[in-house]
């Protein structure tokens, strides 16, 4: 057999020898997930309100430091802050008490807390009563006469009523307690009385409601008078007997003694009829004793203390960081039990009701 000239049938053709097919490349693993990001977000929030927390009692911490060195530098708390009027030397001041709108325990509690700063305040020469109030509660209206008084007795310093707008009734009660009157030009004072009112609402229960209430009581005037019922000429004139006529008697007194070196007790209780009167004729039936501005009550005012060139301040309550926390209930309209008995108990009030 001729081996050099054997060639193999199935001998390979000639040419490049294939290549191995090329993998695809796997994707990458995913990335683990971030365990506990909402924990992280949530502590950080929590540690962001806790600095802030914190940074607000600082700031309370040092306004009460602030406050206490003041009280202890001054001798005396504050309870008001002193806003100049008429600037001028310290030792001469002349402090102006608000009293404005419906006397009621608040109003009188802010007057008795201003005259009191003004005691203890051994700069404060005398004081300007501003009044702006148709009157109020017979009660309120006598802690504030008393206030006065007992200011111009404990220190033996004047007092000086300044009237401006509506300065009536319980207003005026008020002002009889200063040592002078004074009034703008355009004020409304006088209505020497006393006024009761209260509602009936049987009709409106029975008639239209169908509500018949039921009282069961010890003794036959115990709810005189009553929302219930129509009130009778005998509980008028029990009413008047009890309630009108005492506070009225307490009234008179009050402006007899105020006014005792320019009205007798008989023209007192001539001008006690109720009526109200422009400064004009207020001072020609000698209610009160000057027409004129807040210059001129300053002008009276140095007078009486003997100064001159006083710097006069008016009072004004102090910022407190629980009233910014308490505004919101303050503010908020309650009807409760309390209201309700408010709304609907008789109010005896030294007032001028000079509503349209």
């Amino acid at each position: 057999m001729d081996f050099d000239n054997y060639t193999p049938a199935e001998a390979p053709q000639s040419g490049p020898i294939p290549t191995a097919i090329p993998l695809q490349t796997p994707p990458p693993p995913p990335s683990p997930r971030k365990k506990g990001l909402g924990w992280k977000i949530f502590w950080g929030v929590v540690l962001v309100l806790s600095i802030l927390t914190n940074l607000l009692l600082l700031l309370a911490l040092g306004g009460m430091a602030a406050l206490v060195s003041s009280t202890a530098f001054s001798g005396y708390k504050q309870t008001f802050e002193e806003s100049v009027l008429i600037d001028g030397p310290r030792h001469q001041t002349l402090a102006v008490i608000n009293l404005k709108d419906l006397i009621d325990e608040t109003a009188s509690e802010l007057v008795r807390k201003q005259i009191e700063q003004a005691a203890k305040d051994s700069f404060v020469r005398g004081v300007i009563v501003r009044i702006i109030s148709p009157g109020g509660y017979v009660s309120s209206s006598d802690q504030i006469y008393n206030e006065i008084k007992r200011f111009r007795e404990k220190t033996g310093k004047p007092a000086v009523a300044f009237l401006q707008s509506v300065a009536a009734s319980g207003g005026y009660y008020s002002a009889v307690a200063c040592d002078k009157i004074i009034a703008e030009p355009t004020v409304i004072t006088g209505s020497i009385g006393v006024i009761l009112s209260h509602l009936v609402i049987q009709d409106l229960l029975e008639q239209k409601l169908g509500i018949n209430p039921v009282v069961v009581k010890s003794g036959e005037k115990k709810d005189w008078p009553s929302l219930f019922r129509r009130t009778t000429e005998e509980q008028t004139a029990y009413l008047k007997e009890k309630l009108i006529q005492p506070a009225f008697e307490r009234f008179l007194e009050v402006v007899r003694e105020g006014r005792r070196d320019v009205l007798t007790p008989e023209e007192v209780r001539r001008l006690a009829d109720g009526s109200i009167y422009p400064a004009p004729e207020a001072l020609q039936k000698r209610l009160i004793d000057e027409i004129g501005y807040l210059q001129d009550a300053v002008a009276l005012t140095e007078q009486l203390a003997g100064i001159q060139g006083a710097r006069v301040v008016e009072y004004k309550q102090r910022f407190a960081f629980w009233d910014l926390l308490t505004a919101q209930e303050k503010t908020a309209f309650k009807f409760d039990a309390k209201t309700l008995h408010q709304w609907t108990t008789p109010q005896l009030m030294y007032l001028w009701d000079g509503r349209p």
